[in-house]
């Protein structure tokens, strides 16, 4: 480490030492933020040992005040007050940028996830690589939306789940997480029933084959395009004529579904922001 580096890591390890508000619960951004840059830090070799056990146990200080937090929310899901719990967290405003932030490292140890330790099979044609909604977008999916606990909401390629059990805790509706990959249904499910969630569920099935009769809101967040996206859109527009339904998008595949006769966007869709679609006649 040169001496600009390090002088830049002390100074940078003071100010977090110094800033009691890190540990402050509401603190959140700047918390997670302190605790990315002290593992990336403490990651790489360096030979200043007493700066290393600062930051060591600097670390292990915010880790706790992080664990506490988390913990607390877990117990309010389980005990059924998750959605007032999370309303601290809900964004004011929801830009399209891209990314993560730190309602995704939030809500990552809320939900525990497991690492998934069995393989992942191949992509068929026209399937796209697994991406998590970031968490922020998922608030603004039920505002958009208007999601009640008369919905049964189905996410189209849920693969870790965290956006049928967020919108479940949100808004009491029941949540249907429909993914082809069996480890990730499993691990969806173990974090579900970890939280008390009984309304979210999860299968491992192909969209083209899942029973789609009960829903009211679909969502993808381009799970697939090409023929797969027309077979399942061919679906949902079956479904349409049944019952009122909303469909709900969020990247690439907004503008293909924005291009079908029979929906109509609620406002302008943007692939960089949740749309919501209404069936109309044609």
């Amino acid at each position: 480490m040169n001496d600009a580096s390090q002088t830049y890591a002390h100074a940078t390890i003071d100010a977090f030492e110094l800033d009691a508000s890190l540990h402050e619960p509401m603190r959140l951004r700047e918390r997670i933020h302190a605790l990315e840059w002290l593992e990336e830090w403490l990651d790489e070799p360096r030979d200043d040992e007493p700066l290393r056990i600062r930051a060591r146990s600097l670390h292990a200080r915010l880790a706790k005040v992080q664990a506490r937090l988390c913990e607390g929310l877990r117990s309010d899901i389980r005990a059924g007050n998750g959605a007032a719990s999370l309303q601290r967290w809900r964004p004011e405003f929801v830009d399209g940028s891209e990314g993560y932030d730190h309602l995704d490292g939030l809500m990552s140890e809320v939900f525990a996830f497991d690492e998934p330790a069995d393989s992942i099979a191949p992509l068929e044609p026209d399937m796209v690589f697994y991406q998590p909604t970031p968490m922020r977008h998922v608030f603004d999916l039920v505002t958009r939306a208007s999601i009640t606990d008369d919905d049964l909401f189905v996410d189209l390629g849920s693969g870790l789940g965290h956006v049928p059990m967020l919108v479940s805790i949100l808004t009491g509706a029941r949540c249907l997480g429909i993914e082809r990959e069996q480890v990730y249904v499993n691990g969806a499910q173990r974090s579900a029933e970890a939280l008390r969630l009984g309304h979210v569920s999860f299968v491992a099935q192909d969209v083209r084959e899942a029973d789609l009769s009960s829903g009211t809101v679909f969502y993808l967040y381009t799970p697939f395009t090409g023929a797969i996206l027309g077979s399942v859109l061919e679906r949902l527009r079956r479904e349409a004529q049944q019952r009122p339904i909303r469909v709900v998008t969020f990247g690439p595949c907004t503008t293909v579904i924005s291009a079908e006769r029979w929906l109509q966007p609620s406002d302008e869709s943007n692939t960089n922001l949740i749309a919501v679609f209404h069936p109309v006649a044609v």
